[in-house]
């Protein structure tokens, strides 16, 4: 006899004002200079697409992107720290192209510090490229942290 172990499906909804005090708590545990919930709540509020991946109900991610004009910029893709290096980052990055891919967007575009590795090799193994840099863009213990700007052409 053996046994067969089925892992938990994740699912993809679109992120609500009651899931913040969620949100945040990952935020925050993620992050050394995390948004404000102010930031999530608007761009809620101004229609960026906001979404929330969870198992049984419980979230355990999330990620903002904005829409427009055949292109999409991922602002923010996070998984709760205590679930990371599981493929659950990676199956949200492609649900995210897939939704941007159905809204006719042509490019997506992100920052990420150059510091963090371990997305810089999930968004290289997908597919992106750098195709520039933004100088002192994000906040650092000492100072600032350029960005790596990343793209990628999303078939038709």
């Amino acid at each position: 006899m053996s046994a067969v172990f089925e892992y938990p499906t994740e699912t993809y909804r679109l992120m609500t004002a009651h899931d913040l005090p969620v949100v945040m708590d990952i935020e925050n545990r993620s992050y050394e200079f995390p948004w404000t919930e102010g930031i999530f709540y608007d761009c809620m509020r101004f229609g960026y697409s906001s979404w929330v991946t969870e198992i049984d109900r419980d979230i355990i991610g999330y990620a903002v992107m904005s829409l427009a004009v055949q292109e999409c910029h991922i602002l923010n893709i996070c998984v709760d720290p205590k679930l990371q290096g599981q493929g659950i980052g990676r199956r949200f990055l492609l649900e995210l192209l897939s939704i941007a891919q159905a809204r006719e967007a042509d490019n997506v575009f992100l920052e990420v510090r150059p510091s963090n590795v371990h997305a810089l090799s999930l968004y290289f193994s997908e597919g992106f490229n750098e195709i520039g840099s933004r100088r002192d863009y994000y906040p650092a213990k000492f100072g600032r942290e350029d960005a790596v700007i990343l793209g990628k052409a999303l078939p038709k």
